[in-house]
């Protein structure tokens, strides 16, 4: 296969991606504002009460009872992070992060983008029940900072959304480590090494090829009940199906050409003698070789993905965006030193750390910008990364055990998404004005 298809190839599942999240922008948002209406309405004893429903199941290995909410927590968000996973194995594998060079730059920006944020959010609060807040301002949400890029179209650089996706791998990573080690409760060893021997067996299977994909999701589920009950965070075990799941396509791509130029040329000699129902076969047999080329983290992201988007993360904007807006509950969060260094967090944080450890990478000849990126652009990605609704929410319910807290951190990510995402639309527009800049 010639260079150009090979690019075009790398480059199709990246666009889908970007597509999906562009989309899911706008249902999340739909969602979030629903949680808020519903929050601030008549009926919000009703919806309070609707996630507070507990939900029992008892299959004699194992007895399940949690809330609506702490399910949509725990268990679909496992999901949400199932799929941040394989991404983030694509990426590394052979996608735009497959090498040191072009990992580089947005290694750096993430890791910035995460520890200043950390920094600045324990500046406020360096003691006391809000002290554990301080991963909320780590993350970024992708969709709404993609989403934003999609309305600037093509005025900005397609490296500068690879840049941004790039930045966006890392910093869920960060986001997963951050959660796993540090916002688990007491630990149970032995369920703990119950999931990660149920994780061992997952492993073996992979490397004995067993294809069966109900045992996978048997295994996968048992392993989350496991970590459920350990005490770290149930939706790590989404991350560690993710890692298993193999990433090199069942058909190499050269024998596909050799293979379909000769089923083409059987079928056209079919067609020729009208034998219809032979012909047909070989076209059945050319769509299975194609759907072959493809990786299994490719079909799997692919066809999750879009649930994902429309579905687990609209549902958990349902459940986690809803609060009660009082003159009180805005005059608590306004002198609230959570609200506040999650705020600055996102908004200050973001920028300073982006933007210096981008700026320190390339000083130091670690990597470079990309020719048509301008640090304009850069600004402008710190500036949208401060937008950390998904993960920061999620984050926030299981930082904080007091719904007071909790309340004041929320203010604080919607305040802060909404300014990042305006100032960054901002900021983009104005660079995508200019010519870029050299990036020495």
């Amino acid at each position: 296969m010639s260079t150009p298809h090979i690019v075009r190839a790398l480059q199709l599942p990246l666009q889908k991606f970007i597509h999906t999240e562009e989309t899911g922008a706008i249902v999340l948002l739909l969602a979030a504002a629903a949680a808020l209406g519903l929050a601030n309405s008549p009926w919000s004893d009703q919806y309070v009460d609707f996630w507070h429903t507990k939900l029992s199941m008892d299959i004699h290995i194992f007895a399940l009872t949690e809330d609506l909410g702490h399910l949509v927590n725990d268990g679909l968000m496992a999901v949400f992070f199932f799929v941040v996973g394989l991404e983030i194995k694509r990426e590394l594998v052979h996608g735009e992060l497959s090498t040191f060079r072009r990992a580089a730059l947005p290694v750096a920006a993430a890791i910035g983008g995460m520890a200043i944020p950390a920094l600045i959010y324990l500046s406020f609060n360096p003691s006391g029940d809000g002290a554990a807040g301080w991963g909320i301002p780590m993350a970024t949400d992708i969709a709404f900072a993609l989403g934003v890029l999609a309305l600037l179209g093509s005025r900005l650089p397609s490296e500068l959304r690879v840049f941004l996706l790039g930045l966006a791998v890392f910093d869920d990573l960060g986001a997963i480590a951050v959660i796993a080690v540090f916002y688990a409760d007491a630990i149970s060893w032995l369920d703990l090494g119950l999931g990660v021997s149920t994780f061992a067996v997952m492993a073996l299977c992979v490397r004995l090829g067993f294809r069966n994909q109900v045992l996978y999701i048997v295994l996968s589920y048992v392993m989350w009940q496991f970590f459920l009950q350990s005490g770290v965070h149930a939706t790590l075990a989404g991350v560690l199906a993710a890692a298993l799941v193999p990433s090199g396509p069942g058909v190499d791509r050269v024998k596909y050409a050799d293979s379909v130029e000769l089923l083409l040329r059987e079928f056209r000699i079919a067609v020729a003698e009208g034998r219809l129902d032979e012909a047909e076969a070989i076209t059945e047999e050319i769509e299975t070789l194609s759907r072959r080329t493809e990786g299994p983290i490719e079909r799997l992201e692919g066809t999750i993905h879009p649930w994902v988007s429309f579905l687990v993360l609209p549902v958990f904007a349902l459940a986690n965006a809803g609060i009660v807006f009082t003159s009180e509950t805005l005059s608590a969060a306004a002198s609230s030193s959570v609200t506040l260094g999650i705020a600055a967090g996102l908004l200050a944080g973001k920028v300073v750390g982006i933007l210096g450890f981008t700026w320190l990478a390339v000083r130091l000849g670690v990597s470079a910008l990309p020719s048509a990126v301008s640090w304009r652009h850069v600004l402008g990605v710190a500036a949208l990364c401060g937008m950390g609704f998904t993960v920061s929410l999620f984050v926030s319910a299981i930082a904080f055990d007091h719904a007071s807290l909790v309340d004041e951190a929320k203010i604080g990510v919607f305040g802060a998404s909404l300014v990042a995402g305006a100032a960054g639309y901002a900021i983009l527009r104005f660079a995508s004005a200019k010519a870029p800049t050299s990036s020495g």
